[in-house]
């Protein structure tokens, strides 16, 4: 009975933690570049009752007899599939059309004046492309962390920031990641870098963090760099931004089912609960 209790206990933790993860999911429906997540569970180690047996003359034999202690977590999955685009006409709202993260950091440059001297490695990463130009003229995110890029097209160099002069306007960013702006000083077109992606050998190993970022893991591998349509990452798609992959008939979908499934196992212990009254009342 104490037994069957504790199993059903393992069960309420289990499926509120499934509703917890579901409720962040529909609460993130119209997060700008988010993933949603999978709950799975797994069965806990089982007590051995009576072990397996082979055939013999005599018997044909028998299999192990066992009973489960419960359950708990298999794993908690990041679901990286595409979300909706969604047009704004804004040239600075991106979107990346296939594989790849836009790569960003903290670490701003010790000269505002140029776009040189960016870190070599990403501090994180996202797919939340609604960025801004601030007052310096450096592409950030909306969070304030800037968007990283390289000065050549084919992705060799140093790391830059990516920086529109003061005397830079109509901004746009190519389907190569290309960013320039047009030069009211001699009206000429000028290139100010090209957006770098990164991609990794297992993206879900991703961890989340923050206003849309995501960092790198032992479970993720390290970072690949590539410019924007270079082969193994997509193209950037200018004036549209990828929205929440968050699908709300299956979110409500899983939220009744860790409702009953939690139900249900209150139930058990209410029952268990009836069986332990009755056994306390043997002798009255």
């Amino acid at each position: 009975m104490l037994r069957g209790m504790y199993s059903a206990i393992s069960g309420l933790k289990m499926h509120q933690a499934m509703l917890d993860v579901t409720a962040n999911d529909i609460a993130n429906v119209n997060t700008i570049g988010y993933k949603s997540s999978r709950t799975t569970f797994t069965d806990q180690m089982a007590q051995l009752q009576g072990a397996g047996t082979a055939p013999g003359q005599t018997t044909g034999g028998k299999n192990p007899a066992q009973i489960g202690l419960g359950v708990q977590f298999g794993s908690i999955d990041s679901v990286m599939g595409n979300g909706a685009f969604q047009s704004t006409g804004n040239a600075l709202d991106l979107a990346v059309k296939g594989e790849g993260w836009f790569r960003v950091t903290t670490d701003g440059p010790d000269d505002m004046t140029s776009a040189a001297g960016a870190p070599a490695n990403a501090e994180a990463f996202t797919r939340a492309g609604n960025f801004d130009q601030n007052a310096e003229g450096f592409l950030v995110t909306k969070s304030g962390a800037y968007l990283l890029g390289k000065e050549n097209a084919d992705g060799t160099g140093a790391d830059i920031y990516l920086k529109i002069p003061k005397t830079g306007t109509n901004v746009t960013v190519g389907t190569d990641g290309q960013v320039s702006y047009l030069d009211s000083t001699d009206n000429t077109r000028k290139p100010a870098g090209f957006l770098t992606l990164s991609r990794f050998s297992n993206e879900g190993g991703l961890e989340r963090a923050s206003t849309n970022l995501w960092q790198v893991s032992a479970a993720s591998g390290p970072e690949v760099v590539s410019v924007a349509g270079a082969e193994g990452v997509g193209d950037i798609q200018s004036g549209v931004t990828e929205m929440s992959n968050v699908d709300l008939a299956n979110e409500f979908t899983e939220l009744i089912s860790a409702q009953r499934g939690f139900q249900a196992n209150s139930r058990v212990i209410s029952t268990s609960d009836s069986v332990l009254e009755e056994l306390v009342n043997l002798k009255r």
